[in-house]
Formats: structure tokens, sequence, C-alpha cells
């Protein structure tokens, strides 16, 4: 099983550039960032930009992957967002994770203006979203117009080389979101129950876990793909919490989730305060006795 955290983008970059390095040093085999604009339980505080963050975490990082969770339709489109991540990712000498996602309701939207749309709207657009930026990526050469997006005479450089571009880790709790996951995915992403923000113990959520898992696989052999191909990873401590409440507590939901057949487990980097207020040294001992030394090998 592979290893990440969450930092979240509040800090001044002189504090957060020492948790970006913490967590490569750690052995941590990824770490992430939260993609919005404003977040809903930090509406009165400052929140950084991912893209910028991430850019400067490339530069204080070697080995690391470096993840955006996740971007959304709410305020990006695909185009721009594709120039964004190339970028990104050159710096970080193709380290890049995308996190993507169909982009729930709250401020990312009614800032802007956006409608608010019903969930079949929603999963219309997350579906022309990643299609349209998985096709700038690889294809380059893009002409198209939907009732979503319009990308007109677009000449995109770099492509991805042989077809292979960054790897998208795509979030989705229904079919038709894994049905896209199994299309486009190289890791599918799940919290739990979806927009359920309600702390339980892994094992009250882990059947619900157990079927998500049964439908991402079913949706990968309906698009004759094979399971084994993509990524299960679980972004812990909203539904799923208690995980890093104890060295033996993060130890047993790892195991627990690995036998289920998930391959990531991220966990948030503990606060001081809520949410996800916790203790350091827990994210310190799991790695000094689970990832330090695999990560050398």
């Amino acid at each position: 099983m592979r290893h990440g955290v969450v930092l979240l983008p509040e800090h001044d970059w002189k504090t957060a550039a020492e948790r970006w390095r913490a967590a490569e040093q750690l052995g941590y085999h990824h770490a992430w960032t939260y993609d919005h604009l404003m977040w809903r339980w930090f509406a009165d505080r400052r929140w950084y930009g991912s893209i910028p963050t991430l850019a400067a975490a490339a530069v204080v990082t070697d080995t690391i992957g470096l993840g955006v969770l996740v971007a959304t339709p709410n305020f990006r489109h695909p185009v721009v967002l594709a120039k964004d991540l190339v970028s990104v990712d050159d710096i970080a000498e193709g380290r890049l994770i995308c996190g993507l996602g169909s982009g729930a309701p709250g401020y990312d939207n009614s800032i802007l203006g956006g409608a608010a749309l019903g969930p079949g709207e929603r999963a219309d657009r997350f579906e022309a979203f990643v299609e349209l930026l998985d096709a700038v990526l690889v294809d380059g050469d893009v002409d198209r117009s939907t009732p979503w997006y319009t990308a007109r005479g677009v000449t995109f450089h770099p492509r991805a080389e042989g077809g292979r571009r960054l790897p998208f880790a795509v979030a989705a709790a229904g079919p038709r979101g894994m049905a896209l996951t199994a299309r486009f995915g190289q890791y599918w992403v799940t919290s739990g129950p979806p927009n359920d923000f309600r702390t339980r113990p892994l094992r009250e959520v882990l059947p619900e876990l157990r079927a998500q898992l049964r439908g991402v696989d079913e949706a990968c052999e309906r698009a004759g793909r094979d399971p084994a191909t993509l990524r299960r990873l679980l972004v812990a401590d909203a539904a799923v919490g208690g995980i890093t409440a104890s060295l033996s507590a993060y130890e047993d939901a790892a195991g627990e989730l690995e036998e289920a057949g998930f391959t990531d487990l991220v966990v948030h980097w503990p606060r001081p305060d809520q949410p996800y207020q916790g203790d350091e040294q827990v994210l310190v001992d799991f790695a000094a006795e689970h990832l330090v030394e695999k990560s050398c090998v």
C-alpha cells in the first residue's frame, strides 16, 4: 500500500515549505493539497491557490508525488487547467497527479455566479470536462464545442508522449463517475459516503467502501479494462475518522483497507484545531515504522 498526506494550503510559504519537505523526508509516497477558491470551514481564513502551491512544492522536493485534490468544473476550464498541469508537471519532472471531481455545490460555484446544477447536470458537465481535458493533453489539436465547453483551434504543446499523459485520480461515488474513472483514471478516489462529514469509525463505513470497490471493479469490466490496472485511494478523516488517533489505529486501518482492496491511503496532516485536529507525532511514528526504509528501496 502507498501512503499520502493532505496539506491544507493555509500557511505562508516559509511554513508550508517545511511541511512539504517533511512529508517527503518521512517517506510518504504522495502529498496533496485542495483545489478551492474558498473552503467551507476556512471562509474567514487565508487560503492559497493549489497550482502555485504545487509548483512551489515541486521546487523544494525531489521524489514525492504531488497531487491536486480535486480540480472541478466549478471554476476550471479544461484548456486552461491543462496548461497549468503540464507547467507544474514539468517543474516536478513528472511527479504530478491530477485529482478530478464533479464539483459539489458551494463557494467555488456560487461566488463566480455559476448556475445551481442538479446531480445529473453535474455528471454531464464532469464527463465533458474530463473528456476535453484528456483530449487536450493527449491529442493536442482540439476543435470542439459542447453544451458545456468550447475549445476552438487549440494546438497544445507539449502533448503526452506516446499518449501517456500525467495520471488522473478521478473522484467518484456513483455509476456514471465510476464509468468515467474506468475510461480515464489511473486512480479512483473516494472519501466514503459522498459529501458526508459525519466522522465515523472505519468499521462503520467499511461496508459502503466495499460496495464502492465492487462498483469500480464492475465499471472496469464493462469498459473492458482489467480492474487491477486501477489504483484505489481513500482520503480519510472526513467520513472515515480516527485513523490517525494513534499509531495502532493507523496501522490497523491500513491493514483493513489493504485487505479490502485499497492501494493508497491518504490522511490529513494533523492540525492544532478542527478540522483534522490531531498529533503530528502519529504521522512521524507511522513513517518510522512503515515508510522510511521502503521509500529508500
